[in-house]
């Protein structure tokens, strides 16, 4: 029998989080087979990082997805620049030749996500990437599901699924639950030969690294440091699990901003910032609510999973249930990489007409294609 033919594609994704550009390499069909590469994380520096956050403002004022109101087209460019300086960096420590590869995958970086006006904007410039590196970039890859009544989001569940088929022993139970905890919290609930169901299921680490900033001047909690020595503040948990987007069935995505950080008088800097992770663990686990079967098994991604006290709530919840909780790692995946693999997976499957996205994942009518070809100049 001919094996399918491979496709080598880069993934590029800045997340919600703010923390700088996550490149993986994959060789895959699009479909079952997924041979997963070297992958690299490339910080933003601070002071780039600080306009990405203004920037997240200054586009609560756009109103239709090609507006560029204040600084953000030179925003735009200069976050398109960096991404240019990645794929060059990357390829060149990894020793990858520029001619093996077929696509890059482009997400940008997501500024206004409000899928109740059918709006996402993610800034990114793919005919100047594809320009700069010289090589076929496929990008804008939210706006083909939305165009089909879809949420946008999330669009990793397809990859989800194609890795759950080839878990490793002990890890073949089904059904299995992937948890990319980021800014904000997804899931990806799979079965055997179904479409994969997925949403995002409230927030991850946006509200912990937003009152951590503001608080202390700390990017983050580091090794769950601060969280580590605070208590439960009840109240103030019930006001974020009594969300009514918690309840609300699926399809369902989140903007950033969805969930508002605490007030600096509601706690002490540990005592917030513990109730903030219990918040995230809890948000995830009544995500159940909305699925056809408890999971057996939940495997952790993004930067969530390296917070021990989120960690812990979210295995002592399931626990209650009977289920497990690991890390990515400990089913051999890259719980740093996954997402950026992912958008190699869907430039792929874009360029070979195959659906990114399904009524099960985003809400949309039919199984939807997206993305868009940029392609360098000759």
């Amino acid at each position: 029998m001919t094996e399918p033919r491979l496709r080598r594609a880069v993934g590029l994704m800045s997340g919600t989080s703010l923390d700088g550009i996550d490149v993986a390499l994959l060789d895959t069909d699009g479909q079952s087979i997924v041979r997963r590469g070297p992958s690299r994380v490339y910080p933003y520096e601070a002071g780039f990082r600080q306009r990405l956050s203004a920037a997240l403002e200054t586009a609560k004022t756009i109103e239709e997805r090609s507006g560029r109101p204040g600084d953000l087209a030179a925003i735009e460019q200069d976050l398109t620049d960096l991404h240019a300086g990645v794929v060059e960096r990357f390829l060149a420590e990894t020793g990858t030749s520029r001619e093996s590869i077929d696509l890059v995958g482009f997400h940008g970086q997501t500024v206004l996500h409000r899928p109740d006006q059918a709006l996402t904007v993610q800034l990114g410039d793919g005919a100047r990437l594809a320009g700069a590196v010289g090589l076929p970039v496929v990008y804008d890859m939210r706006a083909g599901d939305m165009r089909a009544g879809g949420q946008g989001a999330p669009l990793v569940p397809a990859y989800h699924a194609a890795l759950a088929r080839s878990l490793p022993e002990p890890y073949r139970m089904t059904p299995v639950v992937f948890v990319n905890v980021g800014g904000i919290s997804n899931i990806t609930y799979v079965e055997p030969d179904a479409d994969p169901v997925a949403f995002d299921s409230g927030p991850g680490n946006a509200l912990i690294d937003q009152w951590m900033e503001r608080e202390a001047g700390l990017p983050f909690d580091q090794d769950g440091e601060t969280a580590s020595k605070g208590q439960i503040l009840d109240a103030l948990a019930e006001r974020y699990l009594g969300s009514p987007f918690l309840a609300k069935p699926a399809p369902k995505s989140l903007d950033r901003f969805d969930f508002s950080v605490p007030g600096p008088d509601e706690g002490s800097l540990e005592d917030v910032a513990r109730t903030l992770c219990f918040v995230t663990a809890e948000a995830i686990l009544k995500a159940t609510e909305h699925l056809l079967k408890p999971p057996k098994l939940w495997i952790i991604c993004g930067g969530g999973r390296r917070h021990p006290v989120i960690m812990a709530d979210l295995a002592s919840g399931a626990a209650r249930a009977g289920a497990s909780v690991i890390a990515a790692e400990a089913a051999s995946l890259d719980g740093d990489a996954m997402e950026a693999e992912a958008w190699a997976y869907l430039a792929v499957r874009s360029q070979a007409d195959l659906p990114l996205t399904f009524p099960t994942t985003t809400g949309c009518s039919t199984p939807a294609n997206g993305g868009v070809l940029a392609l360098p100049a000759t």
